[in-house]
């Protein structure tokens, strides 16, 4: 082992690992869509933080950003793409994994 990690083994996709952007992925995926504020309600986070995580996760790919208006109101939702979905799924086994490894020494 270099540095804690097996020589070959998948590095953790820093992406979904950073604590925000996991907590959003999370979230979408038990749930369709969810708008801005319930998104940022439910982590606790300011606007700026959220816009700022969901669009690195938007570019990525994982996260598809949709704005409308009901009435004069503007609202942007957020869904999880399939991308997403299994970039989530890749590192939930990957986590798994890393328990798993930890248990049987």
């Amino acid at each position: 082992m270099a540095g804690g990690a097996e020589a070959g083994a998948p590095e953790l996709d820093r992406l979904i690992h950073e604590r925000v952007r996991l907590g959003i992925v999370s979230a979408l995926a038990v749930n369709d869509s969810l708008a801005f504020n319930e998104l940022k309600d439910m982590l606790a986070l300011t606007d700026g933080n959220l816009s700022v995580h969901a669009r690195k996760l938007e570019e990525a790919g994982y996260v598809e950003c949709t704005k409308k208006f009901e009435g004069r109101v503007p609202r942007t939702e957020f869904r999880l793409t399939d991308s997403g979905r299994g970039a989530l799924e890749a590192y939930l086994n990957h986590m798994e994994a890393i328990i798993q490894a930890v248990r049987d020494r």
